[in-house]
């Protein structure tokens, strides 16, 4: 059965005071942990490329931090899916929020604390290197940033669309859920494999974030947040109304019945 959707951004009060509190203080929590682990990895991948080789811009170098971002990801979404659904990206969150799978009230604790958790992150990794500033993303030799901003869209709309098949949607067959957070590592390591050498591959307005601030570079900045979210909401809104089946209209009698208790993604 497909989770309920939100009509109004009150939704967060259908389950009750109660109940709703404790849930969303752990979801809230597990998104922190969770974005702080994987911009920890990832971008310590970079961090760690660079105390072996100076120039880290090699094939080699490339696929490390795919892999690496791939692997974090992977299980970033997997110990956080259980409380919060696994998000880890404001631009997931989005795509999530224009396909009424949570209420704005929600996304709006989602965002702070996946931004607060990179920040920390970032902020870690600058204390252990000795002071090193977090390398961030930059745009590549020769890359305007209107290309940088139709990759960005275009990578995280396969990375939003790969979660809404395999993680939000719950009415799919099978035991797709079990695999949503492999999956949507693999399409993270995929997409910097292609983007890496022109944008960095950010898909991320959180994993930008971080580095931006502790390091404080914020050239071309506006395109990992822009970017991420033009994709991710085209996506939510394409797989949400378009390729999820519509529930039917519920009978006049059904309407009089007491509201079932809402769930947020």
């Amino acid at each position: 059965m497909l989770p309920t959707r939100f009509p109004s951004r009150g939704a967060d009060n259908a389950a009750g005071l109660e109940t709703l509190l404790p849930a969303a203080s752990r979801a809230v929590l597990s998104e922190f942990i969770a974005t702080a682990v994987f911009v920890f990895a990832a971008e310590g991948s970079v961090y760690g490329l660079w105390k072996m080789y100076k120039d880290t811009g090699t094939l080699g170098g490339l696929l490390v931090v795919a892999v690496a971002h791939a692997l974090a990801l992977a299980a970033a979404v997997a110990l956080a899916s259980g409380a919060s659904g696994g998000h880890v990206n404001p631009a997931v969150t989005f795509g999530v929020l224009v396909g009424r799978r949570i209420s704005f009230a929600r996304a709006v604790l989602y965002w702070a604390a996946q931004l607060l958790g990179a920040v920390l992150a970032a902020a870690l990794l600058r204390i252990i290197s000795g002071g090193v500033r977090p390398m961030g993303f930059t745009l590549g030799h020769g890359i305007h940033e209107r290309h940088a901003l139709l990759l960005e869209v275009v990578m995280t709309f396969g990375l939003m669309y790969t979660v809404y098949a395999t993680a939000v949607d719950r009415n799919r067959g099978g035991n797709v859920g079990t695999i949503a957070p492999i999956a949507i590592g693999f399409v993270l390591g995929a997409n910097i494999l292609a983007g890496g050498p022109f944008d960095g591959a950010a898909m991320n307005p959180a994993r930008a974030f971080g580095p931006a601030l502790v390091g404080w570079t914020w050239r071309h900045h506006w395109v990992y947040w822009v970017g991420p979210l033009i994709g991710a909401g085209l996506a939510g809104a394409l797989y949400e109304f378009v390729m999820t089946e519509q529930p039917e209209e519920p009978a006049a009698a059904a309407r009089r019945e007491l509201p079932v208790p809402a769930q947020d993604y």
